[in-house]
């Protein structure tokens, strides 16, 4: 902002004789710092010396979040600049205490918005490979030439452990009423990591992508302490996903395309698939990127349940869901068949691959309502119990907010089996939360966001025998 200042005669002399001169100094602006430039300039008259302040701000991380690397132990950080900077990473260790900070090296790739302004931003990602188990580390990025972030904290998850997971979908900018309970939940450490359904921001192009930097920032006190584990909504379409795949970076472990769209990871005794249920709706981006999905699940499921001993449960994730009960005339009736049935009722159905290998659960969002159901399997309810089993997966659906806990039990006959719970909200709010625990069972819960209030709990066992 230019600063005008009335001169007298000598004024005037003084300035003539300042016309061209140019200061520069340096102006410290706290941790970052920055350098300001001092423009001394005549106006036409002479009579107006006009004072131009220029600040070159040291660029800063921002919208940082985490997820999990090619195992349970190593973790990735994801975070963006407006500039082109390095991509380090300070790590300390808690506990263990080591006061030595280690300094890891990442890439950035540049990401340009479509829209019209055609924004630009540089998506840094550092991986930390192997940092053992039950640890507590503190961690910061940036670098030390253009400036840190804040110190953040998270942990590793302890060998043999029970994942607490928070999972919901459909989360905008506005009225994000589970936000608040989600983040006093993480702060407290109810939960070894987010599971975040689809549907982001609402929508993350807008504004030229200002909406989706936005709503980074805004899940930074989540996302920068826990693995925050995604998969696409119908709301990230736009560009091709290219808000969705630039931001995000999901686990290449196990395969998947490499662009966050299908993936898969293990954790404690589950293992973990996210798909894109939007490859079946958004053709016009070419239907073999369906076909990918599909022969790469099927290779993924193929291994999986050779590795049930270890990881009894097997959880897929997608936005859209194969079975709902919302009277929309659209997404519970006509466009599930999509996806049970294949595209066009003939390619890649997904319903007979996830029956052939036994898949537990299937984790949807997108309704705004929460749900759960027996398993189904061509419009028939499989329902199991202690005694009987289906190779048909469960199904909870859920908007906003929700839990999932896996662990270990005995059978009233006595037998050990695994079992998932799962807890839920208020229909207005949803919350889920699920705990897995190794040969137990997972269970669910919903809650109130805005209160300790369990309106839905429920079990589901797992034990085997497996294909």
């Amino acid at each position: 902002m230019p600063i005008s200042i009335k001169l007298g005669i000598a004024g005037r002399l003084f300035t003539a004789a300042l016309a061209c001169l140019t200061l520069a100094a340096t102006v410290p602006t706290g941790r970052l710092g920055s350098t300001g430039y001092l423009f001394i300039q005549s106006t036409s008259g002479g009579s107006t010396v006009r004072v131009h302040s220029h600040t070159r701000v040291r660029p800063r991380a921002r919208n940082i979040h985490l997820s999990f690397g090619d195992n349970e132990t190593s973790v990735v950080v994801t975070w963006s600049t407006r500039n082109d900077t390095q991509s380090q990473v300070q790590l300390m260790s808690v506990q263990p205490p080591n006061a030595t900070e280690k300094l890891y090296n990442g890439s950035s790739t540049i990401f340009v918005d479509s829209g019209t302004k055609k924004a630009t931003q540089y998506v840094h990602r550092v991986t930390l490979p192997d940092l053992g188990w039950g640890g507590l580390f503190k961690y910061r990025c940036g670098s030390q030439a253009t400036g840190w972030s804040d110190w953040f904290e998270f942990r590793t998850p302890k060998r043999g452990f029970s994942p607490r997971l928070a999972m919901f979908g459909d989360m905008g900018m506005v009225n994000a009423q589970s936000l608040p309970r989600l983040m006093q939940d993480a702060s407290a450490g109810m939960y070894d990591a987010i599971l975040h359904v689809g549907d982001f921001a609402y929508d993350m192009q807008e504004q030229d992508g200002a909406t989706g930097d936005q709503f980074m920032q805004m899940i930074q006190p989540i996302a920068a302490r826990l693995p925050y584990m995604t998969c696409v909504g119908n709301h990230e379409f736009m560009y091709n996903f290219s808000h969705y795949k630039n931001r995000f970076t999901m686990p290449k472990g196990f395969g998947g395309d490499g662009e966050s769209m299908f993936y898969s990871f293990d954790l404690g005794p589950a293992h973990i698939i996210g798909i894109s249920t939007e490859f079946y709706f958004f053709v016009e981006y070419g239907v073999d990127q369906l076909k990918s999905q599909y022969d790469w699940l099927q290779a993924d499921l193929e291994r999986a349940s050779k590795n049930r001993a270890a990881r009894p449960w097997i959880i897929i994730m997608g936005h859209r869901p194969m079975y709902c009960s919302n009277d929309d005339g659209d997404d519970c009736t006509f466009g599930a068949l999509f996806m049970r049935e294949g595209f066009l009722a003939r390619w890649y159905p997904l319903e007979p691959l996830l029956q052939k290998y036994g898949v537990d659960l299937a984790l949807w969002a997108h309704e705004h309502t929460y749900e759960r159901m027996w398993p189904v399997t061509r419009l028939e309810v499989r329902n199991g119990s202690w005694r009987s089993r289906t190779r048909s997966p469960a199904a909870l659906c859920t908007s906003s907010l929700g839990r999932l806990v896996v662990e270990s039990v005995t059978t009233p006959s006595g037998r050990r089996c695994t079992i998932l719970r799962s807890a839920a909200p208020t229909m207005a709010t949803p919350d889920a939360d699920l705990q897995l625990h190794p040969p137990q069972p997972g269970a669910g819960q919903r809650r109130s966001a805005g209160s300790n209030h369990r309106p839905d709990h429920h079990c589901a066992a797992q034990h085997g025998p497996f294909p």
